[in-house]
């Protein structure tokens, strides 16, 4: 088959859509397939092209085997929500106009979040003539009510409108979660045609490190305990919680907390790390991807954290499968599925979200207590080697992609 995915990510970007996206491809690719990505410059989340790129109508590359097609797009940074809702139409008009110069492809996917990539390929699609499969990994506009970043009444009805229509012109709807099932299912939605494939790990890319780690002797924590946060700086991470539990283990010496990513909240998290004094948090401009196991190796313990709210009870960080590939214990502040996925893998402690006093007591009882770290590791590991193997969720996914479009197919034949 050829695949034509819509992405508004893609490597060298490092986030979870565009690894996600990425390692599927690549996996379909090596199957035998062909699969055309259709993207824009990297510049997540800075807004900044990535070095050895332009920001031009159309460039066209090879990845793995993988077409990767790069529109312009209006360029920002990832914070404020009239330019950002600018970036996300730019690209989907820009996606669009492209869409007639490929040649003939079996199936179009699209993926969230913002609805804007998400109907590109419903237009995509009809003009293509082609099934439709759009893949929900955050729930629009639920996640972004849920910080706040809108409030007026008419955008939000308009945002609610437009994700239920995608909803009902998918050909094939595929989510991430059994919760965003469920919260489709209650839109009205029929539940056949709605098929949860998670996230998962490459696990030969995730997998524990050996050796002498460099950057732990350029960042001087040999011999400490280190608690890393791993990602992206947002709104929904409330990543002030690193900062104050620091607060509460400033008389552990040997506890070290690292932050390392990037976002709209990076420069507000640095000034108030000065603010409140803290000395034992190290925090890392984002790293390139093939740097992220070395960084993930100087953690002792995964930290996984998002805000306080029903919605984020509905989603699964896709750091918690790379922690449990590189044998990290977690300490997961997400209430909801996550949560039910730790302690079903039994690799680390849950607690409340924005609690800094809890992640301060789990810190110390995990910095005191080596075994646990090691069991904990252990387990998550051998979990996501069975659950959570990326190459078997993208075959799972291709069988889906096969089976909707001899569907497809058929359907079409039944009306000649």
């Amino acid at each position: 088959m050829h695949i034509l995915f819509l992405s508004h990510y893609f490597p060298p970007e490092v986030n979870a859509p565009a690894s996600r996206t990425y390692e599927h491809c690549r996996q379909w690719v090596r199957d035998g397939h062909r699969v055309t990505v259709v993207t824009c410059a990297p510049n997540h989340p800075q807004g900044k092209v990535y070095p050895g790129y332009r920001n031009t109508l159309v460039t066209r590359e090879e990845k793995d085997g993988i077409t990767v097609i790069r529109v312009w797009t209006y360029v920002t940074a990832n914070e404020g929500f009239l330019k950002r809702t600018l970036n996300y139409v730019s690209y989907m008009a820009a996606a669009i106009v492209a869409a007639p110069f490929l040649q003939k492809v079996d199936i179009v996917i699209s993926t969230s979040p913002q609805f804007f990539n998400g109907l590109a390929g419903y237009v995509v699609s009809r003009m293509k003539r082609s099934p439709w499969v759009l893949e929900i990994r955050d729930l629009w506009p639920e996640s972004i009510l849920a910080v706040g970043a809108i409030k007026n009444p008419f955008i939000i009805r308009l945002l609610e409108w437009l994700e239920l229509f995608a909803y009902r012109q998918a050909d094939r709807i595929v989510p991430v979660t059994d919760a965003f099932q469920r919260h489709i299912v209650k839109k009205g939605i029929d539940r056949a045609k709605i098929t949860v494939i998670k996230n998962g790990a490459d696990l030969t890319l995730y997998k524990p490190v050996t050796g002498t780690n460099r950057l732990a002797e350029s960042l001087g924590v040999q011999g400490k305990f280190v608690a890393a946060y791993l990602g992206t700086h947002g709104m929904a991470h409330h990543l002030e919680t690193v900062l104050y539990a620091a607060q509460r283990v400033r008389n552990y010496p040997h506890i070290v907390l690292l932050l390392a990513g990037d976002g709209a909240e990076r420069r507000r998290l640095m000034a108030l790390r000065e603010e409140l004094g803290v000395t034992n948090v190290l925090m890392l401009e984002q790293q390139p991807k093939e740097q992220m196991p070395w960084v993930w190796a100087l953690a002792d313990v995964s930290l996984i954290l998002l805000k306080k709210s029903a919605v984020f009870k509905t989603v699964i960080p896709s750091k918690i499968f790379e922690s449990m590939a590189m044998e990290k214990p977690i300490i997961l502040g997400v209430e909801g599925e996550s949560a039910e996925l730790l302690r079903a893998a039994d690799a680390g402690y849950c607690i409340e979200p924005e609690n800094d006093r809890e992640l301060a007591t789990r810190l110390i009882e995990l910095h005191t207590d080596k075994a646990l770290c090691q069991k904990f590791g252990t387990n998550g590991r051998m979990h996501v080697t069975n659950y959570y193997d990326r190459i078997q969720l993208a075959k799972r996914f291709m069988e889906l992609l096969e089976a909707t479009h001899n569907e497809k197919c058929r359907h079409m034949r039944s009306h000649l």
